[in-house]
């Protein structure tokens, strides 16, 4: 867009990372507002004294400049120190011959700080195992993305518009799992 700036940076440093490096988008430009009504705090959280708007999304650009949106800060797990992006699981299970539908989330863990949970809704008439899924997983994704639990369910929580609530369905896992 013209008079729009964007740059992608590691959320914990604020660095620009390299392109093709996930991070979180964040823009500058007439288009972006100047300030939460009545909400400094929100404000300074948000936009950064040099205008900057941290949008939340986790992002990638190439180098021809396009923006990839790959997923969400908010949803991002931390295990052990690695940053993980539910999105990019979520995109691998949907390759699963028998997964109709999958959701990615993390869940308490006392020793990893966080471990990766996935939700999955089967095809009609296909089963699975949770052994199943693991074995799919191994080798094609990063050994500390392989989820350590895979439960299976009929429906997510979702808002009045049809969007999975990721954190009700933290909450619900981390009860039935007992985390």
């Amino acid at each position: 867009m013209n008079h729009t700036e964007a740059k992608v940076v590691d959320p914990s440093t604020r660095q620009i990372v390299p392109l093709g490096t996930s991070g979180e988008l964040m823009i500058r430009g007439y288009c972006v507002m100047q300030e939460y009504w009545n909400d400094p705090d929100k404000t300074l959280e948000c936009i950064s004294k040099d205008r900057w708007y941290k949008t939340g999304d986790i992002a990638s650009l190439d180098k021809y400049g396009y923006c990839r949106i790959e997923g969400r800060i908010k949803d991002m797990i931390i295990r052990g120190g690695e940053n993980i992006y539910p999105a990019e699981i979520e995109q691998f299970l949907h390759t699963h011959p028998k997964v109709h539908d999958v959701q990615v989330v993390g869940v308490r863990d006392e020793r990893m700080g966080e471990e990766v949970c996935v939700c999955i809704k089967m095809k009609e008439g296909q089963d699975c195992t949770a052994e199943e899924i693991k074995a799919y997983c191994k080798g094609q994704i990063a050994h500390f993305k392989i989820p350590r639990y895979v439960t299976f369910v009929q429906d997510y929580p979702l808002t009045i518009n049809g969007k999975v609530q990721k954190t009700k369905l933290r909450a619900e896992m981390e009860k039935s799992l007992g985390v």
